[in-house]
């Protein structure tokens, strides 16, 4: 698998039901998302902006893409914040035939700029790893289909000593 191609397949509209496990609160969360990936264009202002962020040049940039989510959680069914939405922009940046860096513009567990390695494996699954200030996740991502995707993931501690989390995600393609 060549990233521009996992790319390619991950764009459009998918319907997203995750289910987490929260060892550190021992919660278990449910999270129902709509969420749409796009490619973008290098050139856009804040593409380039982020890709100068880390030192890399557009030359450098291979299928960036947004993702925009909206996600209703069961987490905090009283407040406000089981609602959330946002969106990322993710710049994969090739350095192997099946690895590289991925440069986003927020991370998956801290809201952060940062930067993830990836690499795929035999079978096609993407393992993005990343190091955060207070935290470790490494996401596998794979196709089941060509309309159904899966995710998990495994969070930790920045030491790596501990597991603060593990989720499980399926997404369904949403087809007009």
């Amino acid at each position: 698998m060549k990233i521009e191609h996992f790319v390619a397949q991950s764009l459009g509209k998918w319907r997203s039901m995750r289910s987490s496990h929260s060892l550190a609160f021992k919660q278990f969360e449910e999270v129902v998302s709509n969420i749409e990936i796009q490619s973008v264009d290098v050139l856009r202002a804040d593409v380039r902006e982020l890709l100068e962020s880390f030192n890399f040049s557009e030359e450098q940039a291979v299928s960036p893409f947004t993702i925009k989510w909206e996600a209703d959680s069961n987490w905090g069914a009283q407040n406000e914040d089981r609602y959330n939405k946002g969106s990322t922009i993710l710049i994969p940046i090739e350095r192997k035939e099946k690895e590289g860096l991925f440069i986003r513009s927020m991370g998956y567990t801290e809201k952060i700029k940062t930067l993830s390695k990836y690499k795929f494996l035999s079978d096609g699954t993407l393992i993005l790893s990343t190091k955060y200030n207070e935290s470790l996740a490494e996401e596998r991502i794979w196709f089941a289909s060509k309309n159904v995707r899966c995710r998990s993931s495994i969070v930790s501690t920045s030491n790596g000593s501990a597991i603060i989390q593990a989720s499980f995600c399926s997404e369904i393609r949403v087809i007009s």
